[in-house]
C-alpha cells in the first residue's frame, strides 16, 4: 500500500508536536504511603516531525502504549519515550498524563474518613540524548475567605471556592501528597468531601479567622515552595470562583529561574 505520510513535504515547514490526545487509559500510581492507586487517565503522546514528511503514522501512538502497562514511575516512564524515539525514529517524544487521584481524608472533628479526589498530571520529554525531562502538577480545591469583606462587614464575610495549581520541576522525587499539603495549607482552609455539622462549624470558623486574598494563596505557596530545595522551577496559578461577583479572581506566580 502507499505510504502517504511518508511522503515528501514540498513546503518544508518541520512541526514540533504531532501525535494523538485524550487517549483514555488505565494505568497505575503509587502513592506516598506504598500502596498503588489503578486509575482512569487522559494520554497525550508527540512526536517532533522533520520539515521533508507529509505525516506521521498515528496507530503507532496507540501501538507503543499497548507495549507497557503504564505505572508512573522514572523506569516506566523512561521506557515508553525511549519506545517511541525508536518507533517514529524522532528527536524528541512527549508523553502527558492527567489523571484523578485519590487520597483518604478524615474530616478535622467526627474525624470520618472519605476519599478526596485531586487532578494530576505529569508531562515528561525526551531527546535522542535520552535524557528525561519531567514536570509534575497538581490541582488543589480550596477555600478561602476575603479579607477585605471580613473587614468592611458588621457580620459575616464573603467565601469562595478556590482552584490552586501547582506545577514543578524537581531534582528530586516529590509526592503530590506534598504538594497537595503546600497548596491547602496556603488557603483559608482546606475543602473535604463528606463533613458533618460540627466539621462545617470548624472549617467555617477556621476560614473566618483565617483571610486570604487570591494572592495571599499564591505568594504563600511560593514560600513554602521556595523553602523546598528539591524544587527547581516552579508555577502556582490561584482561581477563587468569586460568590458575589460574576467574575473570578486569579494570581500567578513563577520561580524566577527556569530548570535546564
Amino acid at each position: 500500500m502507499r505510504d502517504l505520510q511518508s511522503e515528501p513535504d514540498k513546503r518544508k515547514i518541520p512541526i514540533y508536536k504531532v501525535g494523538v490526545n485524550n487517549v483514555r487509559y488505565p494505568i497505575s500510581v503509587l502513592d506516598r504511603s506504598g500502596d498503588v492507586q489503578h486509575t482512569v487517565a487522559q494520554i497525550n503522546m508527540y512526536v517532533n516531525l522533520p520539515h521533508h514528511y507529509r505525516g506521521t503514522h498515528m496507530s503507532r501512538f496507540l501501538e507503543v502504549i499497548s507495549r507497557h502497562s503504564v505505572n508512573l514511575n522514572m523506569k516506566e516512564l523512561d521506557k515508553i519515550l525511549k519506545d517511541t524515539i525508536k518507533t517514529f525514529q524522532c528527536e524528541t517524544a512527549h508523553l502527558e498524563v492527567e489523571f484523578p487521584y485519590f487520597i483518604k481524608k478524615k474530616a478535622p472533628v467526627s474525624m470520618i474518613e472519605s476519599p478526596m479526589d485531586y487532578i494530576c498530571r505529569v508531562e515528561a520529554q525526551m531527546s535522542t540524548e535520552g535524557k528525561l525531562k519531567l514536570l509534575v502538577e497538581v490541582n488543589v480545591p480550596v477555600h478561602n475567605l476575603c479579607p477585605c469583606s471580613k473587614e468592611i462587614s458588621k457580620f459575616g464575610a464573603h467565601n469562595q471556592r478556590g482552584l490552586i495549581k501547582i506545577r514543578v520541576i524537581s531534582s528530586k522525587l516529590v509526592w503530590f501528597e506534598e504538594l497537595i499539603e503546600i497548596g491547602e495549607k496556603s488557603a483559608s482552609a482546606p475543602i473535604y468531601s463528606l463533613l458533618k455539622r460540627e466539621d462545617e462549624k470548624f472549617i467555617t470558623e477556621k476560614a473566618y479567622k483565617n483571610p486570604h486574598f487570591v494572592e495571599d494563596t499564591a505568594r504563600e505557596v511560593a514560600r513554602l515552595l521556595n523553602n523546598d530545595s528539591r524544587i527547581q522551577w516552579y508555577s502556582v496559578e490561584v482561581t477563587n470562583f468569586e460568590s458575589i461577583h460574576n467574575h473570578n479572581a486569579y494570581a500567578c506566580v513563577l520561580k524566577d529561574n527556569e530548570a535546564e
